[in-house]
């Protein structure tokens, strides 16, 4: 296979500074409604990096189920191998790639877990299927086949026949608070448009274009 002929020429659109918001989160909404709009496959998709307190990096893709100036939520089991390396580590990265568009946002910041309350608020509107999903599955431990994990699925299912599913006490969600976003559009030659959004001191950001 040829992969050193694999290439596109982006040619849609271009970032200009006098068009950005100085507010790096409405320059991510309207983007991120320009994705929804496009009716890409999971314009929501994110993928979330962390690293372990010995620098161990690990990626994987998540969901956003919510956002505003304060950060970007997703969910998860608090036991996972995501949520250790946040223990260990609370600085992580996002990156929202939406190829159709010719459009990437990086997001870096740090991750602190949300309030109870606002957990259980998103846990309540979740699908039943998925609610009884978070209680039988240990994420990221090993296990001896999918025939068990069925198994504990239909175990789960007849215990909460009838009944509302309560919260697990080892699932809910992170907030991430960024101090920076990079935002990129792909632009023909590979002279790609690159801004960086600095968090400052006094709360107000810093916008620079970056080399592609």
């Amino acid at each position: 296979m040829d992969i050193e002929n694999l290439r596109q020429n982006y040619t849609k659109t271009g970032l200009r500074r006098q068009d950005l918001k100085d507010d790096p989160f409405e320059q991510f909404e309207i983007l991120f409604q320009q994705a929804c709009a496009a009716d890409l496959l999971e314009p929501n998709a994110m993928i979330l990096g962390t690293a372990s307190a010995q620098a161990e990096p690990c990626l994987r893709t998540v969901l956003l189920k919510s956002f505003d100036k304060q950060g970007f939520i997703f969910f998860t089991n608090y036991e996972s191998r995501k949520a250790r390396q946040i223990q260990e580590n609370p600085h992580v990265s996002l990156l929202f790639l939406w190829l159709p568009l010719e459009c990437q946002i990086q997001i870096r910041g740090t991750a602190e877990k949300i309030s109870t309350a606002e957990t259980l608020k998103y846990f309540t509107t979740r699908p039943r299927g998925s609610q009884i999903g978070a209680w039988c599955s240990q994420q990221s431990t090993i296990i001896s086949s999918r025939k068990l994990l069925e198994m504990q699925f239909e175990e789960m299912k007849q215990k909460f026949m009838n009944h509302e599913i309560p919260l697990p006490s080892f699932w809910g969600g992170y907030r991430v608070l960024p101090h920076s976003f990079e935002f990129w559009q792909g632009r023909p030659n590979r002279l790609h448009d690159r801004f960086l959004y600095s968090r400052q001191d006094d709360g107000s950001w810093d916008i620079q274009r970056l080399a592609p």
